[in-house]
């Protein structure tokens, strides 16, 4: 079970359910593989619209390892997430919006 509160989002892999939360490390992570040069340019990109479906892989990646799955980005791009891209995508949106304290569905 997650808790919006700590910013957890799940996420299905493989019919297994995962916890996703951006942690300060997992945001760090991500800041580098995005290559931005800060977090607010990072919620811009995805505010803006201005994100790729490599983008969502590096949020869903690093959410997840915010969660204690030690996995890494070729491990995801094998998995069959559940809900496909479209859920991907939402769960990035939630997982930045939940990391930023902005409420999210």
């Amino acid at each position: 079970m997650v808790n919006p509160l700590r910013g957890e989002v799940e996420i299905t892999l493989d019919g297994i359910p995962h916890v996703a939360r951006l942690t300060l490390g997992a945001l760090a992570e991500l800041e580098a593989a995005l290559k931005t040069t800060s977090l607010l340019e990072m919620a811009a990109r995805f505010e803006d619209g201005k994100f790729s479906a490599s983008d969502v892989v590096a949020v869903i990646v690093a959410g997840l390892r915010g969660g204690g799955w030690r996995g890494g980005r070729d491990d995801l791009l094998s998995a069959d997430i559940d809900g496909g891209a479209v859920a991907a995508a939402q769960a990035a949106a939630q997982l930045l919006a939940r990391a930023f304290g902005v409420a999210a569905a």
